[in-house]
């Protein structure tokens, strides 16, 4: 019985990037306007195929950073995120993109690269709430990377890639606040990130003034897992259904 020959279907791969950061109090996600067809003109997450077979998804990923922010893999925290591979996600073919998460506090104003015509920090909820509509699966990317901060502020340091070398703990309170997308009591704060033996560290006799009294500076601790953890608050009734809304 003749047996017919198989070969592998052909399949291409990118990579794509959740670039978050926050920028004026709010969290915020790089966005780039598409400069070629597909979604010619609709904003994407930054990302690219890979230069050639021998590139690493790794090296990709921090290339694709530098391209699109000029920042290293030293300024950045960089981690994969997932696989995304659904068949119709991309009408050029079965492309998979490796998405990777990268945070960095005061990033400055992008500059688009060379297929894009435009490239911006975009607030964060706009692309949640649904309001802007983003190409190929991009949504689904972005809502699922800030899933992942979201989760990670509870259990691990992650905070402090929002931050710059020395900051205050209001500062601090001020990324779980955009990230997490809640108001937090400033007391409580203070007693559970104290709490947390490792995690910040205070930095000699910094102090940074801001129009009251000098407040103590900090640095990142060398723990890297918080116990316990900063539990993030469950949402009100009246916040889950603005938010189911907008999805």
């Amino acid at each position: 019985m003749q047996v017919d020959e198989w070969s592998p279907p052909p399949v291409l791969l990118t990579v794509d990037l959740v670039i978050l950061t926050l920028r004026e109090g709010r969290l915020c996600v790089l966005l780039v306007e598409r400069g070629e067809d597909p979604f010619q003109g609709m904003l994407a997450l930054p990302g690219g195929f890979l230069n050639h077979a021998g590139e690493e998804i790794l090296d990709a990923a921090h290339r694709e950073l530098s391209e699109e922010t000029a920042l290293t893999a030293g300024w950045v925290h960089l981690e994969q995120l997932a696989t995304y591979g659904d068949a119709g996600r991309d009408p050029r073919g079965r492309v998979v993109s490796v998405a990777h998460l990268a945070i960095a506090p005061g990033l400055p104003e992008p500059v688009a690269g060379t297929d894009a015509m435009d490239a911006a920090w975009v607030p964060a909820k706009s692309v949640l709430s649904g309001e802007l509509e983003l190409a190929f699966d991009h949504r689904r990317i972005v809502t699922d990377g800030i899933e992942r901060a979201r989760t990670k502020l509870e259990f691990s340091a992650l905070a402090t890639a929002f931050c710059g070398e020395l900051f205050t703990i209001a500062e601090l309170q001020q990324v779980y606040e955009a990230v997490w997308g809640t108001e937090l009591d400033t007391r409580n704060f203070y007693r559970k990130v104290q709490a947390v033996k490792g995690f910040i560290i205070p930095a000699g006799s910094g102090r940074r003034t801001t129009g009251g009294r000098p407040a103590q500076l900090y640095r990142a601790g060398p723990k890297t897992v918080l116990f316990p953890p900063l539990i993030r608050p469950v949402p009100s009734t009246r916040e889950e259904d603005t938010r189911e809304e907008g999805e």
